[in-house]
């Protein structure tokens, strides 16, 4: 086990009817926020008008800024800092999911930096301060409710890049679980694909003897396998759904790292799928990582092999470890499709072919992934594996 440090600040307030708290909790930090958002769904559900009365009756005034996308665009990010610096902002509230969270964050960053805010995701920056934000979470997907990340894509050449501090961490989360009741089944499917990929991502380590983080990786996948398909039949399941976006927050706040050091390949090959097509991050996530795991399973077969037994139940093949990696890869790939997501680009509906392009920006900055390093082509091997 390495050496490590945890920091997790976020204040989290769990529970039902939580999100009438905002009010009284962002008095705490300024009068005059900044209200993100995305698009019309938290008006329909009545959500936006709950936030809105909890301000007021708070004594907090706010100027609105809705339209954020699924992978959020740059653009929004710098109307925002134009906004919060106009009208002397000094707090962000974002109310939705993942896009709107980290759209919330990257102004935040960027609102005190003399420079253009995407300075950080090249980078050839990075943020010395930050706008405090809150969080009303309407999504259990992306963790960014907890988590130091940020993912921003730029419209020019549609890269789609991350920034990673810790003053980017929300002040306070709330998270409701029966705010999720309304999502469409996609989102909810994705959502779950999502929290499995940032836990998997930790899981997939050569760091030797961190066996309570092993097995505190495989519980929270278990729990997304066991409540992933409870909550798409029965979507005001309410135990279901806090199962989920509690491990949602655990799963990115770093601390199922700690100790270890984490692979992060299959999140930044996504993200070139993502950032150009614009599909949906976790339907992308199901296509590239098991084809991460064919590519690299032989470099380290006993943790994949462990993966297989403990989270998918496969019976160990002790005579032939490669055929129990392969039935895990296999059941993990099943579960996704029993989920309606897809496990190949077909499915995802790409039908023209930039992966010479996309192998090209995911390893511009140099190898990606830390349990095997991967090349240019290596990536373009992966992505290509990803057609069938």
């Amino acid at each position: 086990m390495r050496n490590f440090e945890f920091l997790s600040p976020t204040r989290i307030i769990f529970g039902k009817d939580t999100e009438k708290q905002v009010g009284e909790q962002t008095k705490n930090f300024s009068k005059h926020i900044l209200l993100h958002y995305g698009g019309g769904s938290i008006k329909k559900s009545g959500l936006y008008d709950t936030v809105v009365q909890s301000l007021k009756a708070a004594g907090v005034s706010f100027t609105a800024l809705g339209g954020v996308k699924p992978n959020p665009r740059v653009s929004l990010v710098r109307k925002g800092i134009e906004i919060c610096r106009e009208q002397n902002i000094d707090f962000i509230l974002a109310v939705g999911g993942g896009s709107v969270i980290d759209s919330a964050k990257a102004i935040a960053a960027g609102v005190p930096y003399e420079g253009d805010v995407w300075d950080f995701f090249r980078p050839v920056a990075e943020p010395k301060e930050a706008l405090p934000i809150g969080v009303v979470l309407t999504i259990p997907a992306s963790g960014s409710e907890a988590s130091k990340s940020c993912v921003i894509t730029n419209e020019e050449g549609w890269y789609k890049r991350s920034m990673n501090f810790n003053i980017l961490r929300p002040q306070f989360s709330i998270l409701n679980p029966a705010l999720a009741y309304t999502l469409p089944a996609y989102q909810t499917a994705c959502g779950a694909a999502d929290i499995m990929a940032h836990v998997m991502e930790r899981y997939f380590t050569n760091e030797k003897h961190v066996d309570f983080t092993d097995r505190l990786c495989e519980a929270t996948l278990k729990t997304i396998i066991y409540n992933g398909p409870t909550a798409l039949k029965e979507p005001e399941n309410y135990d279901a759904w806090a199962e989920i976006m509690w491990a949602g927050a655990i799963a990115h706040n770093d601390f199922l790292g700690t100790g270890r050091v984490p692979d992060g390949a299959s999140h930044k090959i996504e993200h070139e799928l993502s950032g150009i097509y614009d599909v949906a991050h976790g339907a992308g996530l199901t296509v590239v990582f098991p084809a991460w795991m064919r590519y690299v399973y032989k470099h380290n077969m006993a943790r994949f092999e462990q993966f297989a037994v403990r989270v998918w139940e496969v019976d160990s093949y002790f005579d032939n470890p490669e055929k129990t990696i392969l039935e895990g890869i296999q059941r993990m790939e099943n579960f996704f499709l029993s989920l309606g997501l897809p496990v190949t680009m077909k499915g995802l509906d790409i039908t023209d072919d930039r992966i010479e392009e996309m192998a090209a920006k995911a390893t511009e900055r140099g190898p990606v992934g830390n349990l095997v390093k991967l090349y240019k082509q290596d990536v373009y091997e992966i992505l290509q594996s990803c057609r069938k």
